[in-house]
């Protein structure tokens, strides 16, 4: 394990902590703010040992000028306020000589929420590439760095990796709690070990199948991910999502012909169409006509993975089984969900869309751990690293941690 927090000393220094406060917002309004809530073991932790904090974060994507107006991290910092009834300062300065004096005016417990560090994006990208010189002004403003943005470990940005090369550092609790977990429970797991990919990408997620269908004994496919394996084997899918991608099919045809025990994939569906936005119908997935658009699975494959799950000690979800925010086409996440709940299995959510429509559904308390990151889990189960911790230094000794 990285340098923890608790194994560091941290007692009346200025500390700057990169977060993941990649909220959605509407209106100048937060629509969920667990992200939020997920940060305050550590803040706590450093208000509690007299620290002068500093909080980092991106949100969204800012290519542009006009994109700033959109992604100001301001209603966060009034979010956290609020949370915390404790004042949260917040200034649009993210690299001036300005922005010293104003950390050193900081008395001790208070906090300061530096602008979103995409902004630094435009026009030349300084956190995105890790520019060394933002990455040093950064760590010139504080003693320790505290990283507990999981979400984006998996990217090496100035606001996580460059700063963690110029100070000491160490990884905060919720990032402790998310190796922690995805170690014992995915990493390690008890078998049989089911994973589920869904979604409507698969380019970015073959590396992972690739890593994961030699420590499973069956990957349950569904979504654009499914879709494909269904092309590879020369299945009508229609306007169905699928890569067009011939290296990824090409893989996936190999995959499937050295794990034909492991896949386990559709046999019917529910499909909308290309010209008809009301066209609701079941049908076999050998069955699927031209114009149709798989969005959903049918109750024969949900009988079918009923059977796969029913022996499982451990199921990693990435994913959902079908265009879930459209009620026509929800049943069949819901279902399924319905079916995990009935598991004795250990069931970690991947984060990301999987982990949204977990919440959104209302399952949130009814699964052993769901990941805050979606990218980065990914990156952490097929890669087994992060890039940002690879300049944090490791700890002997670690508490153990309770899930």
């Amino acid at each position: 394990m990285k340098k923890t927090l608790q194994n560091m000393n941290v007692t009346n220094k200025t500390v700057i902590v990169r977060v993941d406060y990649n909220v959605p917002i509407e209106n100048g309004k937060i629509l969920d703010d667990n992200k939020i809530l997920e940060t305050l073991e550590t803040i706590e932790y450093l208000m509690a040992e007299n620290c002068k904090i500093i909080l980092l974060s991106h949100l969204g994507k800012v290519k542009t000028e006009a994109d700033k107006m959109k992604y100001t991290l301001e209603p966060v910092a009034k979010r956290l306020k609020e949370i915390l009834n404790s004042e949260v300062y917040f200034t649009k300065d993210i690299l001036s000589p300005d922005l010293k004096k104003r950390v050193a005016e900081l008395n001790p417990k208070e906090i300061l929420m530096l602008e979103n560090t995409r902004f630094a994006d435009v026009p030349n990208r300084l956190e995105s590439t890790c520019d060394a010189q933002l990455s040093l002004f950064w760590s010139s403003l504080a003693d320790v760095f505290v990283n507990d943005a999981f979400g984006t470990a998996h990217r090496a940005h100035a606001s996580n990796y460059g700063i963690a090369k110029y100070i000491p550092s160490c990884i905060g609790f919720l990032m402790q709690k998310e190796l922690f977990s995805l170690n014992k429970l995915v990493k390690n797991p008890e078998h049989p070990f089911v994973v589920v990919m869904g979604g409507a990408k698969i380019d970015d997620k073959i590396e992972l199948m690739e890593n994961l269908i030699k420590k499973c004994d069956y990957l349950l496919c569904a979504g654009g991910i499914a879709n494909t394996c269904l092309k590879a084997l020369d299945f009508g899918i229609g306007q169905s999502i699928a890569s067009m991608d011939f290296r990824i099919i090409n893989k996936l045809q190999k995959m499937m012909l050295e794990n034909k025990e492991k896949f386990v994939l559709p046999l019917d569906a529910i499909v909308g169409s290309t010209y008809d936005e009301s066209y609701v119908k079941y049908k076999r997935i050998d069955a699927i006509d031209d114009n149709d658009l798989i969005l959903d699975v049918g109750v024969k494959t949900l009988e079918k993975y009923q059977k796969v799950l029913s022996s499982a000690k451990t199921i990693f979800l990435n994913g959902t089984l079908g265009m879930y925010e459209n009620p026509k086409f929800a049943n069949g996440t819901k279902e399924f969900f319905k079916m995990l709940t009935n598991t004795n299995a250990i069931v970690v959510v991947g984060g990301g869309d999987s982990a949204s429509a977990v919440k959104n559904l209302g399952y949130q308390n009814k699964f052993t751990y769901i990941s805050s990151g979606g990218g980065a889990t990914l990156d952490y189960l097929g890669k087994e690293n992060l890039i940002a911790l690879d300049v944090i230094k490791e700890e002997e000794e670690i508490e153990t941690l309770d899930l």
